[in-house]
């Protein structure tokens, strides 16, 4: 079985969808890497449609109501994303570059904010993690899922490359192929009658969770924490969906699996803490490991700290943890826990939460 997972996370938004996702992993939240869809990029870019309305859209960041019609004459670059997506937090570094780099050669960068979770569907939460994260182009807040319908899209996160003319002329699911992309948005601008557009590429300037996975070390997927979607769950007596419960977790865990012990509820989309000194435990192998939560009430901070190997993280502490593995989880958001620095090898990773009422609902990786 291959261990390179795709940088790309597929929306399923029916109980069938939901079910046939458990059934075949591949196709959960992300299938494996090959099956990337991108169209080939040659001298002659295909005809794939044309832009669809933006009319669905129920709010805006840094723009009024943008149209069509408006942009019309503009080479546009819409990138569907969520910002708990660890997929387009990777991607994004590129994405805010190209719009920096082409605003004055005639680029729009459009964001479409299409939310997973609920909690990304607050306007609030989207403004002030876009803030956060130095996002100044236009985005349009997509809560209905309606500009997502129109699109026929299914991914986070998805580039559509569209020409002066409202034609889109090219798409891009999932990380990675920046300099095919950014070869793209180079020849629409020249055939929109762009002169002295650059051809150097931009350079990758990643950094804290923006730094691409390594790929190569990486044998461990993404993982709801939820009653519904998660898969290794292997605390004694199984999920038991809404029910506030003692959960125990097993003396060993395999590769993948995970557990909970103390005072939890598994919901349909996230799991909460009831008491205080509940943990989370998990085997993975990758670098980098991510949890999406926060807390359940809003301002309230919570403190946790994070054991690896049953010892304090050290150097391989991640940007929300210090090295005795402390941190405070507070908005709700993807945190980064842990970023290891030598060897990647099968490793135990441990939270515990000091307080109760913190959300959880799942574990990245990179």
């Amino acid at each position: 079985m291959k261990t390179e997972f795709a940088g790309i996370r597929r929306f399923l938004i029916t109980p069938f969808m939901v079910l046939a996702a458990l059934t075949c992993a591949g196709l959960l939240c992300g299938s494996w890497r090959a099956a990337k869809q991108a169209t080939t990029t040659n001298d002659q870019l295909p005809f794939e449609g044309k832009l669809p309305s933006l009319n669905g859209a129920t709010g805006w960041v840094n723009t009024g109501a943008l149209t069509r019609e408006c942009l019309r004459g503009k080479v546009v670059l819409v990138n569907f994303c969520t910002f708990s997506c660890i997929n387009w937090l990777r991607q994004l570094p590129y994405v805010r570059a190209w719009a920096q780099k082409y605003k004055d050669q005639g680029l729009v960068v459009l964001g479409v904010q299409t939310p997973e979770f609920p909690f990304e569907e607050n306007a609030d939460n989207v403004r002030h993690a876009f803030a956060e994260m130095n996002i100044q182009y236009p985005v349009a807040i997509d809560n209905n899922h309606e500009i997502w319908r129109v699109f026929k899209n299914e991914y986070w996160p998805a580039l559509y490359f569209v020409d002066a003319k409202g034609n889109i002329r090219h798409h891009h699911f999932g990380e990675g192929d920046y300099e095919q992309s950014e070869k793209v948005i180079q020849q629409l601008l020249a055939e929109a009658g762009n002169t002295g557009v650059s051809q150097d590429l931009v350079a990758e300037d990643a950094q804290g969770i923006e730094l691409a996975a390594d790929w190569s070390n990486l044998q461990s997927q993404e993982n709801y924490v939820n009653a519904i979607r998660t898969q290794g769950f292997a605390s004694r007596g199984g999920v038991r969906p809404l029910q506030p419960l003692s959960y125990t977790a097993p003396a060993r865990l395999e590769l993948n699996q995970w557990a909970l012990a103390g005072e939890w509820t598994m919901g349909l989309q996230s799991t909460v803490l009831n008491k205080a000194n509940g943990r989370m435990i998990y085997r993975f192998h990758a670098r980098d490991l991510n949890l999406v939560m926060g807390a359940l009430t809003p301002g309230t901070a919570i403190k946790f700290r994070v054991r690896i190997d049953g010892l304090p993280p050290v150097e391989a502490h991640g940007i929300d943890t210090d090295s005795d593995g402390f941190g405070t989880v507070k908005e709700q958001r993807l945190y980064q826990l842990i970023r290891q620095q030598g060897p990647v090898t099968d490793r135990l990773f441990e939270i515990e939460f000091l307080t109760a009422g913190v959300e959880t609902f799942s574990f990245t990786f990179g």
